[in-house]
């Protein structure tokens, strides 16, 4: 992307998945606060959500709606013990 030729960007967040084996990840933390990753998850959440009505595959809203109950499943019942992440 444009901005990572810029000399002060840097990478935060690398996923790679596969159906039934999970998620890997690599990340930089990079902020002090972490409510900064809050609001990144957010960004992405919505960038998610305009793809999926892009495809037609559903609304924007729609889309929003579905990732937020996700995030509600996967916080409140982790699908991978949290110290194995």
């Amino acid at each position: 992307p444009p901005m990572a030729q810029e000399g002060a960007a840097c990478e935060v967040l690398r996923v790679w998945t596969k159906p039934d084996a999970g998620n890997q990840f690599v990340l930089q933390p990079t902020w002090e606060d972490p409510f900064a990753w809050g609001m990144l998850l957010v960004d992405i959440a919505g960038h998610v959500a305009r793809a999926y009505a892009e495809t037609g595959a559903m609304t924007e809203a729609k889309a929003r709606a579905r990732i937020h109950e996700g995030f509600e499943a996967e916080w409140n019942h982790p699908t991978t013990p949290l110290d194995r992440l």
